[in-house]
């Protein structure tokens, strides 16, 4: 199936939607036999509908999500001696973006979420969740300490 995207606008689109929890938007972006696993607790979601229960039933509603970063290889295109453009194979199928999820009762978490595509569409997903911490006295003399001021 082919929904007329760039590898890099489906995962735009689908960070976005993610972000607003717009659950229709991330139906459409999912391929048919999309899962999403959560090594941390071992889970793996199989389907949209049970996803869609899953956030419907957060405890104390749902957690806001910003985007921070996408990173992946953009669509490579070849011309071949026809003259004809060409998709290669493989490339632009794998990309990550970093977030960080606030829970309605105020933690937050810095998140991957590692996205395979298939068909144009987004197929795997892996998400890891770790909360922040401070750095230990013992490493700030080899560090420098991001505040996020840039």
């Amino acid at each position: 199936m082919s929904n007329g995207y760039s590898s890099e606008e489906i995962v735009r689109r689908y960070a976005t939607a993610s972000a607003r929890n717009d659950l229709d938007e991330l139906k459409a972006l999912r391929h048919s036999a999309w899962s999403v696993l959560w090594p941390q607790s071992g889970e793996r979601v199989h389907s949209n509908d049970a996803f869609a229960e899953i956030v419907q039933h957060y405890p104390g509603g749902k957690p806001t999500v910003e985007v921070s970063r996408i990173v992946g290889t953009e669509d490579r295109w070849v011309v071949t001696p026809g003259n004809t453009m060409l998709r290669i194979g493989g490339s632009g199928e794998f990309w990550w973006s970093e977030w960080v999820m606030t829970y309605p009762d105020g933690q937050m978490y810095h998140v991957v979420d590692l996205i395979e595509l298939r068909d144009r569409l987004v197929h795997r997903e892996t998400v890891y969740w770790a909360p922040p911490f401070a750095a230990p006295d013992w490493r700030r003399p080899f560090v420098d300490i991001d505040n996020g001021e840039g």
